[in-house]
């Protein structure tokens, strides 16, 4: 049985119970305070943080393994580059120079720039597994519901919820398809090469690219006759207060910002300097 690639995944964990707005909330806060500090000590608190979350909201692995995987790949990818690109940055950023091996040319390995390549790794813990918390745990109807709480259009929250319901059908569909082709004899598994399975795929998903785009013409129709988008604001049938839980995580978010920006004033700048 095939796994959505992702969509909301029903659970009584108190993440779940959390308001869409509070999530969002936490999540859009705490990410700023990862991204605008480089302070080792305080993105590792951030990045535990994340992962405890992670195993707290019931997610299986099997059920974000493609997205883990990609997000590991790209964020390797992007730490690679950084390197390839200015592989002494770190030396300008701490000012000092431990040279742990002499390479080609420029391209020295130092201490520095392992512990600046460190924190650009450990920001991606910190982002991503609050990104799937937050995806895989709110509702797409309340996840619409608490972006036009925080001062979104609904037409463009609404617009999101759409998407998110429809990726789920859109990959089940596409798995249909695919095991159908293969019980007529269409192999697309790792049996076959690599260009005959992208082959066999692109010839199911351009069709399904089409015929996604007819149900979207059809769903915007449906919603035009039935006036939608002609008022200024509209009510939400998934809308949910904030409550005591969900201001307490809003303010937990608050304070990590805070500390965030407190470390830039304590260390003189975002780099947490261990060479001092």
């Amino acid at each position: 049985m095939q796994t959505k690639l992702i969509g909301y995944h029903h659970g009584e964990t108190f993440l779940h119970h959390l308001s869409g707005a509070a999530k969002l909330l936490f999540f859009i806060l705490v990410s700023l305070a990862a991204m605008i500090t480089y302070d080792t000590r305080f993105l590792s608190l951030i990045g535990i943080m994340s992962l405890f979350l992670l195993r707290m909201s019931g997610i299986r692995f099997r059920d974000v393994s493609f997205v883990a995987i990609f997000a590991l790949v790209f964020a390797l990818l992007n730490v690679l580059m950084v390197y390839l690109f200015s592989p002494e940055y770190g030396v300008e950023i701490y000012t000092y120079k431990t040279l742990l091996f002499q390479g080609i040319g420029p391209y020295t390995l130092t201490s520095q720039e392992l512990f600046y390549l460190l924190n650009l790794a450990i920001k991606y813990v910190c982002t991503i597994p609050l990104a799937l918390i937050f995806l895989l745990t709110t509702h797409p109807s309340q996840f619409a519901s608490s972006l036009n709480q925080i001062g979104v259009s609904y037409k463009i929250a609404y617009s999101v919820s759409l998407t998110l319901r429809y990726i789920p059908d859109l990959q089940e569909e596409f798995f249909t398809i695919k095991m159908s082709q293969e019980a007529r004899g269409l192999e697309l598994s790792r049996k076959t090469s690599v260009w005959q399975r992208i082959r066999g795929n692109l010839h199911i998903i351009t069709p399904l690219i089409f015929s996604s785009l007819e149900r979207i013409d059809t769903i915007s129709t449906a919603m035009e006759l039935r006036r939608f988008g002609k008022e200024k604001k509209r009510t939400w049938y998934s809308y949910q207060a904030l409550q005591k839980r969900d201001y307490l995580a809003i303010g937990l978010a608050s304070l990590f910002l805070l500390v965030s920006l407190v470390l830039i004033w304590l260390n003189g700048g975002r780099f947490y300097n261990p060479w001092k």
